[in-house]
């Protein structure tokens, strides 16, 4: 399968293009950070940050490199900054320009996972809420129950917009892997 074609759309703030690199590319930088850290939590954190900065930094993306290569070495030193963050005593939390500056990830038009979403009866939806890691049932329940934006749940959360966006893509996704199953 050509990915050129979804790096060169999501180079130009193409959405769904991004949604499609999150999913091919997700399994593959959370097995590689799994192996590393041997902590779910961990590399379930680093690779959300992993691509939050990839989706940031995607115009810088060289071509001449595979991009699952180009993710990994992000991935690596999201690691090392994680690693070093653990070590200093002071947990001073640093957002730079960019953090602020984030892409606006999110799609307004609902996709397919909105929409297998909202069909579902809300007592069965909170059932299938709760089989979600507690990081991921924290998005969902901002975003659709107490209808939070973007920026919302970021600042209540005290985290980069850009990660809230991508958790919110992850957690859609296995909502609806959930629903589907069911």
């Amino acid at each position: 399968m050509e990915i050129k074609p979804y790096i060169e759309k999501a180079k130009l703030g193409d959405q769904v293009a991004f949604t499609f690199l999150l999913d091919h590319y997700w399994n593959e930088v959370y097995g590689f950070m799994l192996k590393r850290t041997e902590n779910e939590t961990d590399a379930e954190d680093i690779t959300i940050e992993t691509f939050s900065k990839a989706f940031d930094k995607i115009a810088t993306y060289n071509p001449e490199f595979q991009f699952n290569t180009w993710l990994i070495a992000i991935a690596k030193n999201v690691h090392i900054d994680l690693l070093r963050k653990k070590k200093s005593s002071l947990f001073i939390e640093i957002t730079d320009e960019e953090d602020q500056q984030a892409y606006n990830v999110a799609d307004t038009a609902p996709s397919a996972e909105d929409e297998l979403i909202t069909e579902q009866n809300l007592s069965r939806l909170l059932q299938f809420i709760k089989e979600l890691k507690p990081h991921y049932q924290e998005v969902i329940q901002l975003r659709y129950f107490q209808e939070l934006s973007y920026q919302e749940i970021a600042d209540k959360i005290g985290e980069p917009l850009n990660n809230v966006k991508i958790k919110l893509l992850r957690a859609k996704k296995l909502l609806a892997e959930i629903i589907q199953g069911k």
